[in-house]
């Protein structure tokens, strides 16, 4: 089970829920917290286009794409390599472990490609990331 989320913004999560649902065809209740956004909600390569134009659009933000890996990634800074021969290395696992504490650190496994990183995103991947570009937004305009 991954780890709960100390503190839900209701209002937050509401409209990254029904940013999902529109974009999967689903129903807002259908989108849990912890579902895979692959695996439990059926979505696709494309369907994560569509997620983050509403996501980006509902509020605000600026989501780089493969933003969760490129910021595990960013993360290395002691210049050992994130994969190699698109297999995740040990420092990438446990980089991409920390960028994704909502899920369970079992599913961060030895051999994990990273073309298989996608299949580890649930809802809960996307809304913190919302809610840190929300956070750096408002830090540049108090800037």
């Amino acid at each position: 089970m991954a780890p709960e989320l100390h503190v839900v913004d209701a209002e937050v999560f509401a409209k990254v829920q029904h940013a999902f649902a529109e974009a999967l065809g689903l129903d807002d209740d259908e989108v849990e917290m912890d579902a895979k956004v692959i695996d439990d909600l059926g979505a696709e390569s494309l369907d994560f286009l569509d997620i983050a134009f509403r996501l980006e659009r509902t509020f605000d933000v600026k989501i780089p794409r493969g933003g969760v890996e490129a910021a595990a990634r960013d993360g290395l800074v002691d210049g050992e390599p994130y994969e190699l021969e698109g297999v995740l290395t040990a420092r990438g696992l446990e980089a991409l472990r920390e960028a994704m504490p909502e899920v369970p650190p079992d599913e961060f496994h030895e051999g994990l490609k990273t073309a298989e990183v996608p299949t580890l995103f649930r809802v809960a991947t996307f809304y913190r990331l919302v809610l840190h570009l929300m956070a750096e937004a408002e830090v540049r305009a108090a800037g």
